[in-house]
């Protein structure tokens, strides 16, 4: 029995043992497990680092050839701004210089004063005597503008641009100002002027006495004519007045390009000098079959300072051109008005006529410029009423615009301070 005992006993102990080594087995097969995933997950994560190295390597040297080429750019265009023909001066959005190159300093006399002026505010450039001129044009805010003509001296005209510079995303960086060199130009243009001025008035002398001539042959005053001999002598007379039209358009023009065109400011009542040119084209406007009309403000409008004789001349062109390029049937319309909140007087002549192509309506108010369809209408024109027009109405501080649509008719309006 105790035989038994010990050995029941002994076999209990033997299956404590058995189990004590399968749940060490379980335990070290656990822990196993745990340490190849762990050696599998470090295994990935070094693979991951090296990956990233890699990457981290490549942006590295995307960054480097990025900053050796920003580096290259920024060279480039340094130099293309240091070599550039016309003048160059770049305000940042504090209006102060930061950059500006050799062709101002050489406009200006600058010499050695130029790296002085990076970080100076246009305020301080006063103290520059050369450039006193120069800023009197731009203004403490340095406004935008384009193409104003500045004279620094007898032999040196600058044409002065100012032209904001944005960046991609619209932040405004600062205005750069351009500074052309134009002296040869504007003495040409002066030359070209004195030439057309003497040239027209040598010939509007004996046109004049050509006109006299033939209208004295016209009205009989040296004996009877036929009717063939009268018809020769009216187109030649009108022929003649074309020429005449010509000749005091050039004149205008000189006067104009020489500044001298504008001389008798009186305070006058506009709506009185527009009728009067009115009046001059109602027969006009009938033999041709145009509903002729102006309409007039209820109220008296202000008066306001013109020249009476060079307005008058401005919306004689402009209604003229307006008869002339409307053909029968058709409608041309003067109206005025009083835009009290803007403190403006504006005037509308409005046809039913050809219209301006919309190709060509930015050479509107240039020289010589007539439409294509203008000259197949084979009406007569010299090409510079509008632009004299544009001039006289600008030297006046007034406005001068217009809304066209090829066939549909044109619209010009001119607005005046009051």
């Amino acid at each position: 029995m105790d035989k038994f005992l010990k050995r029941e006993k002994e076999f209990q102990e033997l299956d404590r043992i058995s189990k004590m080594l399968i749940r060490r087995d379980l335990v070290l097969t656990e822990l196993r497990e745990k340490r190849e995933k762990e050696l599998e997950e470090l295994r990935e994560k070094t693979i991951t680092l090296e990956k990233s190295r890699i990457a981290l390597m490549n942006i590295l040297e995307d960054v480097e050839k990025a900053r050796n080429l920003a580096e290259t750019e920024k060279n480039k265009t340094s130099a293309i701004f240091e070599n550039f023909p016309e003048g160059l001066i770049f305000f940042d959005k504090e209006n102060k210089i930061s950059s500006i190159n050799s062709k101002v300093q050489e406009l200006f006399h600058l010499k050695e004063k130029k790296i002085r002026l990076i970080g100076q505010n246009i305020k301080d450039l006063k103290n520059y005597f050369s450039l006193i001129p120069l800023i009197e044009i731009l203004g403490e805010e340095i406004k935008v503008f384009y193409q104003k003509i500045l004279l620094i001296k007898t032999n040196l005209i600058l044409e002065v641009s100012v032209i904001p510079v944005f960046t991609k995303e619209r932040e405004n960086k600062g205005k750069l100002i351009i500074l052309r060199n134009v002296t040869r130009e504007k003495n040409i243009e002066r030359l070209k002027t004195e030439f057309v001025s003497i040239a027209a008035h040598q010939l509007r002398t004996p046109l004049s006495a050509i006109k006299w001539t033939l209208r004295m042959i016209l009205d009989e005053d040296m004996g009877k004519i036929n009717g063939e001999q009268r018809g020769i002598l009216e187109k030649t007379y009108q022929s003649n007045e074309r020429m005449i039209k010509l000749i005091n358009d050039l004149l205008n023009v000189a006067r104009i390009e020489e500044g001298k065109f504008l001389c008798k400011l009186q305070k006058q009542d506009i709506v009185k000098v527009l009728e009067e040119v009115f009046i001059l084209f109602e027969q006009t406007a009938q033999k041709k079959g145009l509903k002729f009309e102006f309409q007039k403000p209820e109220e008296k409008l202000p008066e306001i300072k013109l020249d009476v004789e060079k307005i008058s001349l401005a919306f004689h062109n402009l209604i003229d051109n307006a008869v002339n390029y409307t053909d029968s049937g058709g409608e041309v319309k003067i109206a005025i008005e009083n835009l009290t909140e803007q403190k403006q007087i504006l005037i509308s002549i409005a046809d039913t006529g050809i219209g301006i192509p919309i190709e060509k309506q930015d050479r509107v108010f240039n020289k010589f410029f007539r439409g294509e369809n203008a000259m197949r209408e084979e009406t007569e024109g010299t090409g510079l009423g509008l632009f004299i027009a544009k001039n006289i109405i600008e030297a006046l501080h007034g406005k001068i615009w217009f809304e066209s649509k090829e066939n549909n008719g044109t619209t010009f309006y001119c607005a005046f301070p009051c």
